[in-house]
């Protein structure tokens, strides 16, 4: 098993279990340890994986780290672990104290379900205030994984993590802040904008007035984006829409030809999943049946190779299901078609398997 599937398999099986971890023991046992695993390392020798290491700076408390990841016999890695509902928060500086005792280059907080990286961009051997690398294993994005897989044995080096540690850092500082701007905009955010478009005196009736029009905006465009991408895919396959619309329905339990309905939520997912697909697969092999209580999501119009289902029939209960390569999948709820992106890695893992 590949890093990246030993991480996805993971992150389904920090799902499963969480609930039943009552103890910080049994999250480490059950969640973190694996995860180290998966990094590549052998959690039971001693010379790759320290458990306790001293990490005490007086030499007087008895202070130790949970783990300590070591390659060439020097500490590369540092490891604090909390049961998996613990916020990690308020244990940030326990970790930088262990930081800077263990001379290491990089500080792990987790909790088993969120992983916090630290380096010292800012001082040396000074722990960061802010992670250069956060994510939540159950919602682990492409460019994360990525990250992250840098820190493995086999492609471990301070030189390739530290020259991406800046760009990861600043990348997560800056997409907060245009979140935070696009949600709640500052008065001086809205003014900057306003005076770009409004002659007048900026009084605080037209401040309040502006901060609402900011909102407004930056929501439209948002939505205009989407459906600029939606646009284009559809245009682009009218052609194979009438051929979807056509296909008779040949899988098991499929209505007949008469009976089957393609809604036109239906049509725009099969569009949104076309569009995610055609970064590693051309758009013509991506096809679409409906059936009873499903629509599937094909390769080559061919049931052996399903990408996911669609369970539409409820407009109020949309729930998407990936396939994995068991022919099985998990249903996700979802409030609007535009959550489908939130699941792209996932369909897209399962379109690889027919390249």
């Amino acid at each position: 098993m590949d890093f990246k599937d030993a991480i996805k398999q993971l992150a389904k099986r920090a799902g499963e279990l969480k609930n039943n971890l009552q103890t910080e023991e049994a999250t480490k046992n059950a969640l973190i340890m694996p995860f180290i695993q998966a990094l590549g390392y052998d959690v039971f020798n001693p010379m790759e994986v320290v458990p306790e290491m001293d990490c005490d700076l007086t030499k007087k408390k008895g202070e130790k780290i949970d783990y300590a990841i070591v390659k060439d016999g020097e500490t590369i890695l540092v490891i604090e672990c909390k049961h998996w509902q613990q916020n990690l928060d308020s244990h940030k500086m326990q970790l930088a104290r262990y930081f800077v005792a263990s001379k290491a280059k990089f500080g792990l907080l987790t909790n088993g379900i969120e992983y916090r990286f630290y380096t010292d961009l800012a001082k040396e051997n000074l722990m960061d205030e802010v992670p250069f690398l956060s994510f939540n294993i159950e919602e682990l994005k492409e460019v994360q994984l990525k990250a992250l897989e840098k820190f493995t044995k086999e492609n471990f080096d301070v030189d390739s993590i530290m020259n991406s540690a800046n760009e990861l850092k600043f990348m997560s500082e800056l997409k907060k802040i245009i979140k935070e701007l696009i949600e709640n905009p500052n008065q001086e955010f809205v003014k900057s904008l306003a005076k770009q478009v409004y002659a007048g005196k900026i009084t605080s009736n037209v401040l309040e007035q502006f901060t609402e029009l900011v909102k407004k905006a930056s929501a439209s465009y948002v939505n205009d984006k989407i459906s600029e991408r939606l646009n284009i895919v559809v245009k682009t396959n009218e052609a194979e829409q009438q051929k979807v619309e056509d296909t008779p329905v040949e899988i098991p339990g499929a209505k007949k030809e008469s009976e089957v309905v393609t809604t036109q939520t239906e049509m725009e997912a099969y569009y949104i999943i076309k569009s995610i697909l055609r970064e590693v697969i051309p758009g013509n092999r991506v096809t679409m049946r409906d059936a009873i209580s499903y629509c599937s999501i094909f390769i080559d119009d061919n049931n052996r190779k399903p990408v996911c289902r669609l369970h539409f029939n409820n407009e109020s209960n949309l729930r998407l299901e990936p396939v994995g390569a068991d022919g099985k999948g998990e249903k996700y709820k979802i409030e609007s078609l535009d959550e489908i992106f939130n699941y792209a890695d996932q369909l897209i893992e399962a379109a690889k398997r027919y390249i």
